[in-house]
């Protein structure tokens, strides 16, 4: 029922049903924009920015424009740098053998830009309610480079 359910919310993108283990996340908000700038979620360690999750997400960091910073909370300040944290579905290679069944059939086309770009980006608002209970955008539908 859960999944069914998350199937029809979200961006109407279709994504939901490529989301891991959809039922760790809790819906704030089915479909958002905000904007800010993309910022290096591995401090250095990756050229990308961004973290290679096993589940075939990338994990990035969104340092959010001023009128949208109310959507952190404790755990994107404690675990997260302050940063609003975003997963594209399916852009890597799935790794984690429990979640291979959730990119079947997707081929991802949404592009990161560079650490540093300023964006504006759509996507689902959730919390993860199985990490530091931070909140993110996941998943993103789409990311589009602004001035």
């Amino acid at each position: 029922m859960i999944a069914a359910l998350l199937l029809v919310l979200g961006c109407s993108d279709g994504l939901w049903r490529h989301v891991y283990h959809p039922d760790r996340l809790t819906m704030k908000q089915d479909c958002i924009t905000v904007t800010g700038k993309i910022v290096d979620a591995t401090q250095g360690k990756r050229r990308d920015g961004l973290r290679h999750e096993g589940d075939g997400d990338c994990h990035g960091w969104l340092e959010l424009d001023a009128p949208y910073r109310s959507m952190l909370n404790a755990g994107n300040r404690k675990e997260e740098g302050g940063h609003l944290v975003f997963e594209v579905v399916c852009i890597y290679k799935v790794t984690q053998a429990d979640a291979k069944s959730s990119c079947v059939g997707y081929v991802n086309t949404i592009l990161v830009p560079r650490p540093g770009t300023h964006v504006r980006m759509k996507g689902s608002f959730v919390q993860d309610s199985r990490h530091g209970k931070w909140n993110e955008i996941h998943p993103v539908s789409s990311i589009e480079v602004i001035p």
